[in-house]
């Protein structure tokens, strides 16, 4: 890794530092971290950090070092409107997308420029406790104590902050007994903390179909996302034309091809812009 690309991923890891409001607290968001790691990397004490430890840092802090330009789609732009809403008003919100539509991509954006914004990834696997300890994480929170405690520690300090917003992305891969926990976690910070739940349309048919069957927390988790679902808009053949001249594709048969065949899933995109640049398309 160069001195260039070092010098970029410090500079974000400063910013990162100030979205958290300490070293000490950005340290203890990072997996694998530690806070006389994050001050060398910021002193300019960088001999004793390896390449991994870089490219592990800069992952996790949301930056890019492939240097790909995000393009504010039709989707992205409601997707931002949605979470500054919710973070502005306290909103509990759910919103689904297609696989593909950049919603993800949307988060980053908006979660790297906003203090007391949390992005969680979620994923199957997840109980309680490993949830709770992953907001603690992305809080930059002490893990330590029961798990009462450690809800405790979460409630009082989104209860204190500042427009606080949790964002729970992929939520559909959460599991029953996490999604009951969204109650107790909805009930201890109403009115104080923006919820939002980000999804494919599996997670509004899960929670539709459990309503209607009279599944145990359903319907007080539907009632506590306002019985509704927000749909974002599908990636557009003109979403594509400029994710691709951004990225350096701006030749028009090259274009028209990667819409044919991107089936309006950017991640498809994405990929296709990189085959077309190797292969010398771009112009």
């Amino acid at each position: 890794m160069t001195k260039d690309e070092k010098s970029l991923i410090a500079q974000r890891l400063k910013e990162y530092c100030e979205k958290m409001g300490s070293q000490n607290k950005a340290a203890r968001s990072l997996n694998g971290t530690s806070t006389a790691t994050v001050s060398k990397m910021l002193s300019g004490d960088w001999d004793t950090i390896s390449d991994d430890m870089w490219r592990a840092v800069a992952a996790q802090i949301g930056h890019d070092t492939t240097q790909w330009q995000i393009v504010k789609t039709q989707a992205y732009k409601r997707m931002t409107f949605l979470m500054e809403q919710a973070r502005e008003e306290s909103l509990v919100l759910a919103i689904t997308g297609f696989a593909g539509c950049g919603k993800t991509e949307a988060i980053k954006s908006y979660t790297a420029g906003k203090r007391n914004v949390y992005h969680l990834m979620c994923s199957e696997y997840w109980n309680r406790p490993t949830f709770i300890n992953k907001l603690l994480r992305a809080m930059g929170r002490d893990m330590a104590g029961s798990v009462s405690e450690q809800m405790d520690t979460i409630v009082e300090a989104l209860n204190s902050a500042d427009a606080p917003l949790i964002i729970l992305d992929e939520a559909d891969k959460l599991r029953d007994q996490v999604l009951y926990f969204f109650i107790s976690l909805y009930n201890s910070l109403e009115g104080h903390c923006g919820i939002v739940l980000v999804a494919t349309d599996y997670l509004k048919n899960r929670i539709e179909r459990g309503v209607r069957l009279k599944k145990k927390g359903y319907e007080e988790i539907f009632s506590r996302i306002g019985r509704k679902f927000v749909q974002l808009q599908v990636i557009n053949g003109e979403d594509i034309t400029a994710v691709c001249k951004a990225n350096g594709v701006v030749d028009p048969a090259e274009i028209q091809k990667i819409i044919a065949e991107s089936e309006s899933d950017l991640r498809r995109v994405k990929r296709a812009v990189w085959a077309a640049k190797k292969k010398g398309g771009a112009q």
